[in-house]
C-alpha cells in the first residue's frame, strides 16, 4: 500500500504488520512446495488464512476508497470488523500444523508469536477518532440550528483542522468526499437506512457550507492566477470553486446559496433561481423551503432556466472565463449525465396544485423522451426516475401514462440490462395501481412481456414485480379470462411458487387466486401442478402465505381435477385439522371449506381419515361454537356428515 487511509490508521497498520509476518511463511512454503507435498490439514488452514486476508484487503480498500467522514461516523463498527478478522486469523493459525511444514525455526517462532499476539489482541477504538466524530456531530447540530430559528456561528477554523486530519485539504478533496457521501447515501437508501441517509445528507450540507469558508488561501491563489493574461496555471476543476471571488460577477448571475457563478440554473416553486447542484443538496438535506424567501415549496421539481443559462454563457465569453461545461466524449457525457441526475433522485413529486401538476407533466414528458432516444445509461436512469415518480400518488400515475410512458416501458422489459428491466417492470407495476392504466397496459400488449420476465427475468426482484403486476392486472374480470387463456401465464406463476422470493411467492399465490375466480382457469391451475406446491407452502413458515395458499386450494376444489388432486394428498387432512386449531380466522374458514368439500360426494375415505384423527372432532366442535357464522354452519354440516359415516361404518 502506497499510502494508508486517514481513518482506522492504527488498526490497518497493525493488521498489515501481521500479514507481513505471514508473508515470510508463505514464501518458504512456496519455495519448498515443489519438493514436498503439503499435508491436507495445512491446506485447510491456508485456505482459511487466504479467506481472512481477502476480507482484510476488502475492508482496507473500503476505508481507503470510501468516504472518510462516513468511516469516522462508523468507527466502532469498522474497529469491530478488524478485531473479528484478527480473531479469525488466530483461529486459523491455531490449527496450522507448523511441525509438519518444512520451514525454518525462525519462521515457526514468528508465526507462533503472531498467533499468541492475535489471541491476546483486544478491540481497539481510536479515541482521537471518537473525539473527531463527536466534534463533527456537534458541528452538524450547529448547522441544523442555523437553519432553524436558533442561529449559531460555526467555528470554521476548527472544521478545517478536523477535515485536514482526515485528508480534506483542497477543493477537489471536498468535491470527491461529497461524491463518495452521495454514493453511500444511495447505497443506504437501497437497504432502507433512512436515519443513515439523513445523517449523510447532514454531512454533505456541512461540507458544502464549509467549503468556501475554509479554502480561502486556495481561492486567493486562484484569484491571482485569474488576473494574469494566461491562465495555464489554473486547473480546470478549480474554476468552479473560485467564481465567487471574481469581483465583477453580476449579483443576478450568482447562486444565492453558494454565491458562486451559477452553472446549471434551475427554477424552484417559489420562482427563485439557483444552481442545480446547490439547491439539490439543500432539498436532499431535508429542507422544504426556498432558501432565499423562506417560503414553503409546494413541489420539489427543478425547472431549467434556459434564458439565464444563455446570459451566463454570454457573460463568460465576454470576460474570457472558461465555460464550465466543456465538450465531452460520449462516455464522459453519459457519466456526467448520470452524475447530474443523482441530485434529483430524492425529489418529492407529490402533486398539490396545478403548478405542481404541470411540473410533474413536464418531468414525465422529459423522462419519456429519454426512454425513447437515450443511451442505455440514460434509459436506465429515466426508467428508475419514472419508477419513483409512479410510486407517489394516483395523479402522478395518470400523468405518466398520458405522457406515453407505457409503450416504451413495455419495450424495455426485453432489455438485456438487469437494472433497466427491473426498473421498467416496477414502473409498470406502480402505474397499474391506477384503474385506467390497467386498460392501457393490457391494450399495449404488455402481458406477453410480463410473463417472459416472470419466467426468466434477469433479477429475482424483476420476476417478483412481474408477478405482482400480473396480480394487479387480474383484478379486472375481463383480464382474468385473457391472462388465464395465455398458455404460459399460469405455469409461470406456479413455477414462481416454487423458486420465487417470499414476497414473490405471495404475489404469485394472490394472482392465482384472482385467476381461479374464473371457473375455466381452475383446471389450468391444477394441470400446471399447483396443488402439491400449495400444500407444501402450508408447512412453510418462512413463506408466510398459508392463508393465500388455502384460498387458492379452496377455489380449485370447485373443479373435478382439483378435487381429485386434493384427495390424493396424504398430508393435507392432518394439516387442515391443525389449521382448524391454530390457524388465523381466514385460515380456519378456508380449512373447514376444504374439509367439507373433500368429505362430500364420495369422500368416504377422507371422512374415515378425519375420524381416525383424534384432534379432528374436538377442533370441529370448538369451531362450531366459536367460529364465524359461515364457519359454524360448515363445521355443523361436517360433524353431521361424519356422524352419518360413523353410523354406516358401525
Amino acid at each position: 500500500m502506497e499510502k494508508l487511509p486517514f481513518v482506522q490508521t492504527k488498526n490497518i497498520s497493525t493488521t498489515v504488520r501481521r500479514i507481513k509476518i505471514l508473508f515470510s511463511l508463505f514464501e518458504e512454503i512456496q519455495e519448498t512446495s515443489s519438493s514436498a507435498v503439503l499435508p491436507p490439514s495445512s491446506i485447510l488452514c491456508l485456505a482459511e488464512l487466504y479467506s481472512v486476508i481477502r476480507k482484510v484487503k476488502l475492508l482496507i480498500e473500503s476505508c481507503k476508497e470510501g468516504s472518510s467522514l462516513w468511516s469516522l461516523m462508523q468507527t466502532e463498527s469498522i474497529s469491530n470488523q478488524f478485531h473479528a478478522l484478527t480473531k479469525e486469523m488466530e483461529k486459523a493459525l491455531d490449527i496450522l500444523p507448523l511441525r509438519l511444514l518444512n520451514v525454518t525455526v525462525d519462521t515457526k517462532e514468528q508465526v507462533e508469536l503472531l498467533r499468541k499476539q492475535a489471541k491476546r489482541a483486544d478491540l481497539f477504538i481510536d479515541p482521537r477518532e471518537i473525539q473527531r466524530r463527536e466534534e463533527i456531530l456537534q458541528l452538524m447540530a450547529t448547522n441544523c440550528d442555523r437553519k432553524s430559528k436558533n442561529k449559531g456561528p460555526i467555528d470554521f477554523d476548527r472544521v478545517k483542522q478536523i477535515f485536514n486530519s482526515i485528508g480534506l485539504t483542497i477543493s477537489l478533496d471536498y468535491e470527491d468526499e461529497i461524491s463518495k457521501l452521495e454514493a453511500q447515501a444511495e447505497k443506504q437508501a437501497g437497504t432502507g437506512g433512512l436515519i443513515a441517509v439523513s445523517n449523510i445528507n447532514s454531512l454533505i450540507s456541512l461540507i458544502s457550507l464549509s467549503k468556501t469558508a475554509i479554502l480561502e488561501e486556495e481561492h486567493l491563489v486562484i484569484k491571482q492566477n485569474l488576473k494574469q493574461p494566461a491562465s495555464k496555471n489554473v486547473r480546470p476543476g478549480q474554476f468552479s470553486s473560485c467564481y465567487s471571488l471574481v469581483s465583477d460577477i453580476p449579483d443576478e448571475l450568482r447562486c444565492p446559496i453558494s454565491l458562486d457563478l451559477i452553472r446549471d440554473p434551475v427554477i424552484v416553486a417559489s420562482g427563485h433561481t439557483y444552481d442545480r447542484n446547490s439547491i439539490a443538496q439543500w432539498i436532499n438535506s431535508g429542507h422544504l423551503t426556498c432558501p432565499k424567501s423562506g417560503q414553503r415549496l409546494i413541489h420539489m421539481a427543478l425547472i431549467p432556466n434556459y434564458a439565464l443559462k444563455s446570459l451566463i454563457q454570454q457573460w463568460c465569453q465576454e470576460n474570457n472565463i472558461p465555460i464550465t461545461e466543456p465538450t465531452l466524449t460520449p462516455s464522459d457525457s453519459e457519466s456526467s449525465s448520470s452524475k447530474i441526475k443523482k441530485y434529483d433522485k430524492a425529489i418529492d413529486y407529490i402533486s398539490a396544485t396545478k403548478a405542481a401538476t404541470d411540473a410533474v407533466k413536464m418531468t414525465a414528458e422529459f423522462l419519456v423522451g429519454k426512454l425513447a432516444t437515450g443511451s442505455q445509461d440514460i434509459q436506465r436512469q429515466a426508467a428508475y426516475e419514472l419508477r419513483l415518480l409512479a410510486k407517489s400518488g394516483m395523479e402522478n400515475r395518470r400523468i405518466i401514462a398520458e405522457s406515453g410512458a407505457i409503450p416504451f416501458l413495455i419495450t424495455l422489459l426485453g432489455s438485456r440490462d438487469p437494472r433497466i428491466q427491473e426498473n421498467a417492470v416496477t414502473a409498470l407495476l406502480n402505474l397499474s395501481i391506477h384503474e385506467n392504466n390497467k386498460i392501457l397496459i393490457m391494450s399495449a400488449g404488455a402481458i406477453d412481456s410480463l410473463i417472459e420476465v416472470l419466467r426468466s427475468g434477469k433479477t429475482m426482484e424483476a420476476r417478483g414485480n412481474a408477478a405482482a403486476a400480473i396480480f394487479s392486472l387480474s383484478v379486472i374480470d375481463e383480464y382474468k379470462v385473457i391472462i388465464g387463456a395465455h398458455t404460459k401465464a399460469i405455469p409461470a406463476l406456479v413455477g414462481f411458487l416454487e423458486d420465487g422470493t417470499t414476497a414473490g411467492k405471495r404475489d404469485a399465490a394472490v394472482a392465482l387466486f384472482n385467476l381461479a375466480v374464473y371457473d375455466a382457469n381452475r383446471q389450468r391451475i391444477v394441470l400446471a401442478g399447483a396443488v402439491p406446491l400449495l400444500i407444501d407452502l402450508l408447512m412453510d413458515d418462512k413463506a408466510g402465505i398459508t392463508d393465500d395458499s388455502l384460498a387458492v386450494l379452496a377455489l380449485v376444489l370447485g373443479c373435478n381435477e382439483g378435487l381429485q388432486a386434493l384427495r390424493k394428498s396424504r398430508i393435507l387432512v392432518p394439516l387442515l385439522v391443525d389449521l382448524l386449531r391454530f390457524g388465523s380466522s381466514k385460515g380456519k374458514n378456508h380449512s373447514i371449506t376444504l374439509l367439507l368439500g373433500l368429505c362430500k360426494d364420495t369422500g368416504e375415505e377422507i371422512a374415515g381419515r378425519l375420524l381416525m384423527n383424534p384432534k379432528s372432532i374436538p377442533s370441529l366442535q370448538k369451531l362450531a361454537a366459536d367460529g364465524s357464522l359461515r364457519a359454524r354452519r360448515q363445521a355443523d354440516a361436517l360433524l353431521r356428515l361424519l356422524n352419518r359415516c360413523c353410523s354406516q361404518s358401525q
